[in-house]
């Protein structure tokens, strides 16, 4: 291990800051050649009746996402950040290509589960390794710059591949995005990103050297797991902020394109749809993880969450093209505000000694929503209807800002430190 001539922050490691970007797009996209047509596909050549049956394809990448996420953490600490992200990428090979050839909806299962691997893997370890490189001050920055690329990247695939289904037929041109994804992905992982433990290993020297050296600096994989999701406050409610963010975005992912194509909207209209939620998260990003550098953690992630509330009831209630724009654009506004923030408040709290594996814990959390708004979309569409899904998503949220607000302490140091010393 050797620190020398390391340095930490965004400027002095912008080409590998970037670099990483730009994989962290590649990885989104996987996801967003997806999401406009899965759904449909399930309807027109599977004939699937049900929507939990239909949803399954999302609990499986949820639960094998959420869990390599804790892998990712522990591995990124013991092997390091880059034969991780490789691994990734080679479990992503066989992924468009099962897609294309599906002879049945359990191979479309089965693709979800390995892309939930390649996903944890490779954007679990994206997110270590950006932290790794700007060290304590640009953190949230930092975080925005990858959220942003990532969900980006899903909108525009969203978009792109709901126009070449609508023009060339649900297979096999949406999924030969993810082909060239994955080829470029690899490539660029294998062969021009470099390894960022060591500057963990800066950090954590510089840390240990200007606080109190009760910190604690040495937990076991049991104690990381405790504190990230039981027994710091900020930890904890981070996670389960996370866990309803994404239980949204999980069951925006299978119920979304079906209620807007439910009052006749064409594929492409419902592919826009789908788009503008996680447009409007990816571009939001790049202000809300910089405002929270500012601005501090806590009251961000709380209006975020209650700004999802209010969007999921307003797609609650709507029948229209543009109410449903307006809704998926707040959304989107709502999720920019947390998802960013969330994985910054867990950089400032862990110790660098321990943080991949903290990030681990908490995108174990975090990613465990797929699954849940899974379940608990289709469970409830199939007893109720699909507004109904959503309107229990809708007060989730609302229940999640409010034990945030009420929990969380701010984490970000500049603001906990300007707000102890107010008389």
């Amino acid at each position: 291990m050797s620190t020398t001539g390391l340095r930490l922050g965004l400027r002095a490691n912008l080409a590998q800051f970037s670099l990483l970007v730009a994989v962290n797009a590649l990885v989104g996209g996987m996801v967003g050649q997806e999401q406009t047509v899965l759904p449909l596909l399930a309807k027109q050549e599977f004939h699937l009746a049900g929507y939990t049956f239909l949803l399954t394809y999302v609990l499986v990448f949820g639960l094998s996402k959420a869990a390599t996420n804790y892998l990712a953490g522990t591995w990124s600490d013991r092997f390091g950040r880059k034969p991780v992200l490789v691994a990734g990428w080679l479990i992503a090979i066989p992924v468009p290509l099962m897609l294309i050839w599906a002879p049945n909806w359990g191979w479309i299962v089965a693709a979800n589960f390995l892309l939930g691997i390649n996903q944890g893997l490779t954007w679990s370890t994206t997110v270590i390794m950006k932290v790794d490189l700007v060290g304590p001050r640009q953190r949230g920055l930092a975080m925005g710059f990858n959220e942003a690329a990532g969900y980006g990247a899903v909108a525009i695939t969203a978009a792109l591949a709901g126009y070449l289904a609508a023009q060339y037929g649900l297979r096999p041109a949406p999924f030969l995005l993810g082909a060239f994804y994955v080829v470029l992905g690899l490539t660029l992982s294998a062969l021009v990103v470099r390894e960022t433990r060591d500057h963990a290993h800066l950090e954590a020297t510089q840390r240990t050297s200007s606080r109190n050296a009760g910190e604690h600096t040495s937990l076991t994989n049991r104690q990381v797991f405790a504190r990230t999701t039981f027994t710091d406050p900020a930890l904890s409610s981070a996670s389960h902020a996370g866990l309803v963010n994404n239980l949204n975005f999980g069951l925006s992912w299978g119920l979304f394109p079906l209620l807007f194509a439910s009052v006749g909207l064409a594929v492409d209209r419902v592919g826009l749809l789908v788009a503008l939620y996680p447009a409007v998260w990816g571009i939001g990003q790049l202000a809300t993880g910089a405002l929270s550098d500012r601005w501090g953690r806590k009251h961000l992630i709380t209006t975020g969450m209650l700004t999802q509330a209010a969007a999921l009831a307003l797609i609650a209630v709507a029948h229209s093209f543009s109410a449903w724009a307006l809704a998926t654009v707040l959304l989107g506004a709502g999720t920019a505000m947390v998802y960013p923030t969330l994985l910054a408040a867990i950089g400032d709290v862990a110790h660098p000694s321990w943080r991949a594996r903290s990030v681990g814990v908490y995108r174990l959390w975090r990613d465990s929503g797929y699954a849940a708004g899974a379940v608990l979309g289709g469970v409830v569409a199939d007893l109720w209807d699909l507004r109904a899904a959503i309107w229990a998503a809708a007060a989730l949220s609302f229940a999640t800002g409010l034990s945030v607000a009420i929990r969380m302490y701010e984490t970000h140091p500049r603001t906990r430190h300007a707000a102890e010393e107010t008389p």
